[in-house]
């Protein structure tokens, strides 16, 4: 495996041939000036101590110790060797209510896009462990299956929006179904942190965090919203406007902490809210150290190893090669 471990300087390399470009339309200049005293070849020899060969030696010897300096600079590298790594950890789901409740702004900037922020830095620290990503709104899909592709699962997460999903409402049920069916077979710990405002359209999700939880699988809701609630905004519409039942009355939409609370219990977990923030976070680690671990398998690059030093030594000793050349010739008396 070949990189550069500095390809944002690659593009310095383009200072040698624009030197190089100068250099030549000086020449071009200096031969015109010297033919319009007379001819050029003559010229040349009434200029004492004059060296055309030497003038092309050191400007050469100066663009290739520079050009060799700034690749030595860009550090090209190679994979030395894939080894095998093992790691402890668990199987833990994130699952993200990514239903239109979510834009309420009862909290800033709103739901959806605090609750994001959460479980971005959740994903973070809690490196190291499997983790999978299921978005739900009125149904769920699993969005990610376990992995340790943290980048990938932090770009999800900052892409995650009610538009995902076109049935609506809010289905806990079936998250909870979703990720009981994604874990793997393997004996480990089993975690699902269920981020959501808790407004439930559907019944039997108690039963089924017991039905979970007996399988092995501990259940943390996250609540985000607050008691008193917010409308919600209906985007690309207005500003004010904001959706509406079949009364034509605006929808308020609540936190429901009481069901959280009561799904932690049958879930074997614990509930949390959003506005803890880092301290919820930090809890949440230590929930997850605390589940059963299993040793993993797997493959990376154990180290690169860099080359810039075939570059640099080259590049240095034409530098002073050009500095100990002189401009002229010396000329005998």
């Amino acid at each position: 495996m070949f990189r550069y471990d500095h390809p944002e300087f690659l593009n310095l390399l383009w200072i040698v041939p624009v030197l190089a470009l100068l250099l030549l339309n000086y020449w071009f200049w200096r031969s015109n000036a010297l033919r319009l005293l007379g001819d050029p070849g003559k010229m040349e020899g009434m200029i004492a101590g004059y060296s055309q060969q030497r003038f092309w030696i050191k400007n050469a010897l100066f663009l290739g110790g520079l050009a060799l300096l700034l690749f030595a600079f860009v550090n090209p590298q190679r994979g030395a060797k894939m080894q095998k790594v093992t790691q402890n950890s668990s199987d833990i789901f994130i699952a993200l209510d990514i239903s239109e409740s979510m834009w309420a702004q009862d909290v800033a900037p709103n739901r959806l896009e605090l609750s994001k922020a959460f479980a971005q830095k959740l994903v973070q620290t809690l490196e190291g462990e499997r983790i999978g990503l299921i978005f739900f709104a009125g149904s769920a899909f699993l969005q990610l299956p376990l992995s340790t592709d943290y980048n990938f699962m932090l770009e999800s997460i900052q892409s995650a929006s009610p538009e995902l999903i076109t049935n609506k409402g809010t289905n806990i049920q079936s998250v909870l179904k979703l990720a009981s069916n994604a874990f793997d077979p393997e004996p480990s710990g089993r975690a699902l942190i269920l981020i959501t405002d808790g407004e439930d359209q559907e019944e039997g999700a108690l039963a089924q965090a017991e039905t979970a939880f007996a399988d092995g699988m501990v259940l943390y809701p996250v609540g985000v919203g607050t008691a008193e609630g917010g409308p919600i905004p209906l985007p690309g519409v207005s500003e004010s406007s904001y959706k509406r039942d079949a009364e034509d009355k605006v929808v308020i939409s609540t936190l429901n902490e009481a069901l959280l609370n009561q799904l932690a219990t049958a879930g074997g977990g614990r509930a949390f809210n959003v506005n803890q923030g880092d301290a919820a976070i930090r809890a949440l680690k230590k929930e997850m150290d605390g589940l059963k671990k299993r040793e993993l398998e797997v493959r990376s690059v154990s180290s690169y190893e860099s080359y810039y030093q075939w570059f640099l030594l080259p590049g240095v000793l034409l530098l002073l090669l050009e500095m100990l050349i002189q401009w002229r010739k010396r000329v005998a008396l």
